[in-house]
């Protein structure tokens, strides 16, 4: 065999053998990381919380917000994002953008989000949001909203029959839909068992809150919340029920300075961080389940399902509104007992609480003993 015919055929040897090799190499799996379309198996799915000027450690609900999403993480094994607080109005939108570039669920708190949270589903429609407290009919979004006048009457109950001065006071973070529901709720309730101790928070119109029902125009200024309950319990109030979010903190403070009493909101507030130097001065709170609700979120959206696009409403019937677990010793058991009867009342609908001063003008009390 000549040098040009034995080159030739180790050539082509060598081909045949490459041809070989390619028909048999072993198919890799596809992944998200290779482009394919084969889930990756350690995948987490990934949720971060945006708050309103309340913050993270508002003892409130954006607290309760964040536990809901710490016990997705140890119950479910999700990854939770580092919150981002909004100190202003003009962040939510950026911190919602920023917040969704990372998270696979951007959990969103508060009414005054609402517009911003519309905006940056509707162009980040890849990702899935949630938003309490308002309504967001994007088909990548849910909404929560809770019916707190509900909570707030049963709240309103055990204050009118806990007052010594026949003087009860409400003090509101931002007026809007969400907080006249808290004032409403306990207005009505407190007319149930005390009418004399509702006439000055009763509102004077649809538009007017009554005497002693004071706004303080922030979710966070607890110096705002202090100044509002020290001129309510100088004015002889002796119990004030407030939903102020963070600045609600201050009612407390002047609730401890003035020896007087407070009732916490949204968390079991006695029983929190912030909440426990005011224990001996907050008689309960009136819970609402903000956590529970987003968690649900979460374990539904890790189990594969999303009701993106729906709005939920949740009441006593739900269990998601009521009295929290941790009451003060001065509260007697039968006042608790009562507003346990108006829970049932409201739960099998003999009593329709009224959630707007509109609808609490026109309400009819029914005498509960």
């Amino acid at each position: 065999m000549n040098k040009k015919r034995l080159i030739a055929t180790i050539a082509s040897v060598a081909l045949v053998a490459t041809i070989f090799t390619g028909c048999t190499k072993k198919e890799e799996p596809k992944t998200p990381a290779t482009g394919g379309d084969k889930p990756a198996a350690t995948a987490k799915v990934k949720v971060g919380l945006v708050t309103d000027q309340g913050g993270v450690n508002d003892a409130s609900f954006n607290q309760s917000a964040n536990e809901g999403i710490k016990k997705a993480v140890t119950d479910l094994g999700i990854q939770q994002i580092n919150s981002i607080e909004s100190k202003t109005q003009d962040v939510y939108e950026p911190n919602l953008k920023t917040m969704a570039t990372t998270a696979d669920l951007v959990v969103g708190c508060g009414f005054m989000m609402e517009t911003s949270m519309k905006n940056v589903s509707a162009q980040t429609t890849d990702k899935k949001f949630l938003i309490v407290d308002g309504v967001v009919p994007n088909k990548n979004t849910i909404s929560v909203l809770f019916k707190e006048h509900e909570g707030s009457f049963l709240a309103g109950v055990i204050a009118g029959k806990m007052t010594k001065t026949n003087k009860i006071g409400f003090v509101g973070g931002k007026e809007g839909e969400v907080i006249n529901r808290f004032e409403s709720g306990f207005v009505a309730g407190v007319m149930s068992v005390n009418p004399e101790a509702g006439k000055l928070l009763m509102p004077k119109d649809a538009k007017t809150p009554g005497v002693n029902a004071k706004y303080v125009d922030s979710f966070d200024d607890s110096g705002k919340g202090y100044e509002a309950a020290k001129a309510l319990y100088n004015g002889g109030v002796d119990i004030i029920y407030h939903a102020a979010g963070g600045a609600g903190l201050g009612v407390f403070k002047a609730a401890k300075d003035m020896n007087k009493f407070a009732i916490g909101v949204d968390s079991d507030q006695a029983a929190t961080e912030n909440g426990k130097a005011y224990k001996d001065q907050i008689l309960f709170s009136m819970e609402k389940k903000v956590g529970v609700a987003v968690y649900d979120v979460i374990k539904n959206l890790k189990d594969g399902k999303f009701d993106g696009g729906t709005t939920k409403n949740l009441g006593i019937k739900e269990g998601a509104v009521g009295i929290a677990p941790t009451i003060h010793k001065s509260v007697d058991k039968a006042f608790v007992d009562l507003s346990k009867k108006a829970e049932t009342d409201i739960k099998d609908g003999k009593i329709v609480v009224p959630g707007t001063r509109d609808e609490l003008l026109k309400f009819k009390a029914p005498e509960l003993k």
